[in-house]
């Protein structure tokens, strides 16, 4: 695992986080308990800061950056897909981030929403609570009913739960 100061700042992980050997959490990044960060993805707060909230998850070979005075926020129990790309924007909390997608500087993402595999959300665009966004760019295709928010599928608890086997397994317990 790679977790690397830069310039006078270094990470500040909670109790129980979980860094996959083979990424790199870097610089001005904060992560809340129980999150992961998983192979090959790259959190990387150096020219800005990046924070991850609690029982959120960044999957394999995704990638936070930042930009000037474009700091990266990720709220609680948010699920980034695999190969996802976030720079400089604002994911709220419960929010599923599919795999592949795009979410550029200055977008905010509302609360128990859901961004489908592939889609891209522009510069500065700004998604309300509760949407379901398909498509490059991004377009708002439905408002999700209560049982579609992401928080109740579990997507985020899946990651809290397979970090927490990978933890027991590298402190030696096999249980």
């Amino acid at each position: 695992m790679g977790i690397r100061g830069f310039d006078k700042y270094r990470p500040k992980l909670a109790a129980d986080v979980f860094i996959a050997p083979g990424s790199f959490v870097i610089g001005r990044v904060e992560i809340g308990q129980f999150s992961s960060v998983w192979f090959n993805a790259v959190v990387r707060g150096d020219i800005d800061w990046i924070r991850i909230g609690s029982e959120s998850n960044i999957q394999d070979n995704a990638t936070v950056h930042v930009d000037r005075d474009k700091p990266t926020i990720i709220g609680n129990k948010v699920t980034i897909g695999h190969n996802a790309m976030l720079h400089g924007c604002t994911i709220e909390d419960g929010i599923l981030i599919g795999i592949g997608s795009v979410i550029l500087n200055g977008a905010v993402i509302g609360r128990d929403s859901i961004i489908a595999a592939n889609s891209l959300v522009s510069p500065g665009k700004v998604i309300p609570p509760r949407s379901l966004v398909m498509g490059s760019p991004g377009k708002i295709v439905k408002t999700l009913s209560d049982e579609e928010i992401p928080v109740n599928g579990g997507y985020h608890q899946r990651y809290v739960d397979l970090a927490r086997q990978y933890l027991s397994y590298e402190s030696g317990n096999l249980a």
